[in-house]
């Protein structure tokens, strides 16, 4: 659930942020395993002042997920405080597990207060949000694989009528001058690279000035030049399947002047060789100043890679996915059973029949069978709790450990499903479909097939389709 949550705790006297480290807690001070339990998504909000790329929002001003971003102002630069500004956090918090937790949303604020001799010599920065599908509740897409070009899908690029309402939310025209001073993306895993692209109607770019000399990097359309290209860094061998994940920020002394009537664009752009990715993000968090002086990205190039905000992080280190769990059932060799009413209910954590669960007491035998052109429906006895749970199709066995880069949906692209997020939840925002049942795909061939929770990875179940 997207919950909204106020009082939030803030600096207690007017000044300058320049830093903010976010993170996830137990009480008792540890930070919990990414695969136990993390914030999924996390946006800090100044109520007291309107987004500058949607004003029907309040400022968004800072954003982390999973990769724990952290953002660094470059020196002499800050975000004007006050304190009787308002603020609130827009979050997620994703518990893989069955068990209940008390965890606390933990931010460190580097902070230069108004009092201070430094503060006369900081120079205001404000927020620049740009996001591929600006404006939702719940600004997610979907990533499957085998779409887009050589392995990689970039949204909105690769998609089928990405807007059907005519509008471009992934782009901002700037009302005036103005220079970005630092930006960062934010991607779920599989993630690639968020672009941000500068378009200028009728500019050119302009060559090097000599042999060997860097010149500035076209972007995806005419009149356009690319100028940050924010990475995903994977310490993972498996690479952008994995939560195990950093993202890179803009050097220091990255400086971008921005003409009025310029219009910035991002896309972001997913790894798709090996799964389906359902439900992920692309965002750009941005860093602008009124009266600093830029380089203009038509004319100069300007550096389009930077650095990892952090290192590796402990919580985030636990692969675990390719030990097989010994005790779980062979989802090939298990007999199967036709299908009572063609129906899977899905309680207390369980597809009953066909689940074959790492936890609660291992695998339950029996897949059930429809025949060739039926579908199997399930429903989620659980959504009476608000617990919402999907249908995820990953490749045979699927019966390794959960951890941070397991189970994969990567079922070949001809027999993949996902149900999304079976649930109602409370009245407020929610990841939910809005549907408690879904039913399987009637195209699927004879075979037997197995799925995952994307929301409790741990949760898998099988069942066979026959002739």
């Amino acid at each position: 659930m997207i919950m909204l949550g106020g009082n939030v705790p803030k600096p207690p006297v007017d000044g300058y942020i320049v830093g903010i480290r976010p993170n996830l807690t137990l009480p008792n001070g540890t930070i919990p395993s990414v695969n136990v339990i993390h914030l999924h998504h996390g946006v800090w909000l100044n109520t007291s002042a309107r987004d500058l790329t949607d004003p029907t929002y309040a400022q968004r001003f800072f954003a982390s997920g999973e990769e724990k971003t952290w953002a660094q102002l470059p020196a002499g630069f800050g975000y004007p405080y006050k304190a009787s500004d308002q603020w609130q956090i827009n979050y997620m918090l994703h518990n893989l597990t069955p068990l209940p937790f008390t965890v606390y949303i933990d931010y460190e604020i580097d902070f230069v207060p108004a009092t201070s001799p430094l503060a006369k010599t900081m120079q205001p920065a404000y927020p620049l949000w740009m996001d591929v599908e600006n404006g939702k509740a719940y600004p997610v897409f979907d990533a499957h694989r085998g779409q887009g070009h050589d392995g990689r899908f970039t949204f909105p690029t690769d998609a089928t009528n990405p807007y059907p309402s005519g509008t471009q939310p992934n782009e901002w025209t700037v009302p005036q001058n103005m220079t970005l001073i630092g930006v960062a993306g934010h991607l779920h895993p599989g993630g690639l690279y968020d672009t941000l692209t500068d378009i200028r109607p009728g500019a050119t770019l302009a060559k090097a000035a000599k042999a060997g000399a860097p010149a500035p990097v076209p972007g995806d359309q005419p009149n356009s030049v690319e100028i940050f290209r924010s990475q995903a860094h994977y310490w993972d061998p498996r690479g952008a399947v994995s939560w195990d994940m950093a993202m890179t920020k803009s050097p220091t002394s990255w400086r971008v002047a921005l003409k009025a009537g310029d219009t910035l664009k991002i896309t972001s752009t997913y790894d798709v060789k090996k799964q389906s990715w359902y439900e992920v993000m692309g965002i750009m968090g941005a860093w602008l100043s009124y009266t600093a002086p830029g380089v203009d990205p038509f004319t100069h190039a300007v550096a389009t890679t930077g650095y990892i905000t952090h290192g590796l992080l402990p919580e985030n280190a636990n692969p675990l996915g390719d030990v097989p769990i010994a005790d779980l059932p062979d989802p090939i060799t298990e007999l199967g059973t036709l299908a009572v009413n063609n129906t899977v209910q899905i309680k207390n954590f369980t597809y009953t029949p066909g689940a074959i669960n790492e936890e609660l007491g291992g695998g339950l035998s029996d897949p059930p069978v429809i025949k060739q052109g039926q579908s199997l429906t399930f429903v989620n006895d659980d959504n009476a709790m608000n617990i919402f749970h999907t249908v995820t199709g990953c490749s045979l066995p699927c019966t390794a450990s959960t951890g941070v880069h397991y189970p994969l949906a990567d079922n070949s692209p001809s027999t993949a499903f996902d149900s999304g997020e079976l649930g109602t939840g409370p009245p407020g925002f929610t990841a939910a479909s809005g549907s408690v049942t879904w039913k399987t795909p009637t195209d699927l061939p004879p075979g037997t097939y197995t799925y995952f929770c994307r929301v409790h990875p741990w949760m898998r179940g099988t069942f066979r389709v026959v002739k």
